[in-house]
């Protein structure tokens, strides 16, 4: 077997690959072992007739397809070990046959999307937004708080108006253009108003209305919702209340905080959810730190990108929201089913999406074999010696035991810590005044009038 390789177009390489006559026959031999018992032949037990008579009943081609795939898959992973230092393929190939001359073997091409080559025009000497949040007195009580509503109880108000944080039982029928839509319609249905369970404006509707009420609301499909029958679309729902309860919560005390957080007094558990809270932000601020400095960079990028890149990464990202749809007791296709999406429309929505998630991770890329940003032996032990230390092992005992795959998330996030603090230090970075902090995040429900993520 010999072969060439050329730059083909869009972040390909075209492989030619000729196998000589006798790797052709020995192919077409292993094929005919491997595909024999498919075929009948009159006279013959099916999977005994002889490879002659085979090739002359249903003609030599009969054995061909087989054999092609043979000659791929014995020598083609082959290829990419060799040329790993060249190109890095990330997708299936587009296979062909160039030349099949009688006598002289095949001549087989592969078409092959590869990673593409980055052109950064800077990285370095850029002005970057940093972010840093603040933890305020207010945001640790509303945070402590929380405690109360595992010992809350349910109370049902009488003679009063529905308001923010009540929850509420209703009945709902929606309704656009005077027809109903699967899924809008629910019975003695509980809504916490201001959840941002349902579409906006619905609960916002809602809020006013008394027991035994019953009134019609108008509200708007927003133009990004999931279904395509329903986007952008003004709808009518009727709702009937039947009920409002409230919360109400005990007194925040030391034998509360003690039963329920582990803490031995209310200064405590305030200390710790101050802690906790100040980590987080620090988290969050770093997180968007990075992600703000390779948007920038990205932004002085340039790469031709392979389809098969931008489908791997939309597989990813269907599969991430499959398993936040888990978590949720719903699966995929209930969801698609309830959303009236194909899959070919549920992914399509992630395109525009997973461009620039696949640019990012190429400038990343880039930037560390430019820069030769490693991590040191030294460093990866260390590491590892903090984790045994962790879980009250010796170093040496733990590293034994330890999992490759653990070994190269360490090595990645010490390699990933470097470039950003390079970066950090590169780059001049600056920060913004905040007017309001960033919205909560929504996830996505079993309601036809919820807007999906």
């Amino acid at each position: 077997m010999k072969y060439t390789q050329a730059v083909g177009e869009k972040s390909t390489v075209k492989l030619t690959i000729t196998f000589s006559e006798a790797e052709w026959q020995d192919a077409i031999n292993k094929s005919y072992a491997k595909v024999r018992g498919k075929y009948s032949v009159p006279g013959f037990r099916k999977g005994k007739v002889p490879k002659p008579v085979l090739e002359n009943y249903y003609g030599k081609g009969v054995l061909y397809e087989e054999a092609f795939n043979i000659l791929y898959s014995d020598n083609y992973p082959e290829i990419l070990r060799k040329e790993k230092d060249n190109f890095t393929a990330v997708g299936d190939p587009s296979l062909d046959v160039e030349d099949m001359t009688e006598g002289k073997g095949v001549v087989l091409t592969a078409v092959v999307p590869v990673k593409p080559d980055v052109a950064i025009d800077a990285y370095k000497g850029l002005k970057i937004k940093k972010f840093e949040y603040n933890v305020s007195d207010e945001d640790v009580e509303k945070e402590m708080k929380k405690i109360l509503e595992s010992s809350a109880t349910d109370k049902e108000v009488e003679g009063r108006a529905c308001r923010l944080g009540d929850t509420v039982n209703i009945d709902f029928s929606g309704s656009v253009d005077g027809e109903k839509f699967p899924g809008g319609t629910a019975e003695d249905y509980n809504l916490v108003l201001g959840s941002g369970s349902f579409i906006p404006g619905f609960e916002d509707a809602v809020v006013g209305m008394k027991k035994g009420d019953n009134k019609d609301i108008n509200v708007r499909f927003p133009d990004d919702y999931q279904a395509d029958n329903l986007r952008g679309k003004d709808a009518v729902f009727n709702i009937t209340l039947h009920k409002i309860t409230e919360k109400e919560y005990p007194e925040l005390t030391d034998e509360l905080v003690k039963s329920r957080a582990g803490s031995e007094n209310v200064e405590e558990y305030r200390k710790k959810t101050r802690e906790r809270l100040e980590k987080n932000a620090e988290n969050r601020g770093r997180d968007e730190t990075e992600n703000s400095i390779v948007s920038e960079i990205c932004k002085h990028a340039s790469a031709e990108i392979p389809d098969a890149m931008i489908e791997n990464e939309i597989d990813r990202m269907v599969q991430d929201f499959s398993y936040r749809l888990m978590y949720q007791g719903i699966k995929l296709e209930e969801y698609l089913k309830y959303m009236q999406l194909s899959m070919e429309q549920f992914r399509s929505q992630f395109k525009e999406q997973a461009q620039p998630r696949v640019m990012s991770q190429l400038v990343i890329d880039k930037i560390i074999k430019t820069e030769a940003i490693k991590a040191e032996e030294s460093e990866i032990d260390a590491k590892i010696a903090e984790q045994a230390k962790s879980v009250d092992k010796k170093p040496e005992e733990y590293k034994k035991n330890i999992d490759p795959r653990q070994v190269e998330y360490i090595t990645n996030d010490i390699i990933i810590t470097k470039l950003f603090d390079f970066l950090k230090a590169n780059n001049e970075m600056y920060t913004e005044e905040k007017t309001k902090p960033a919205g909560k995040k929504t996830t996505a429900k079993k309601t036809a009038a919820k807007k999906a993520e």
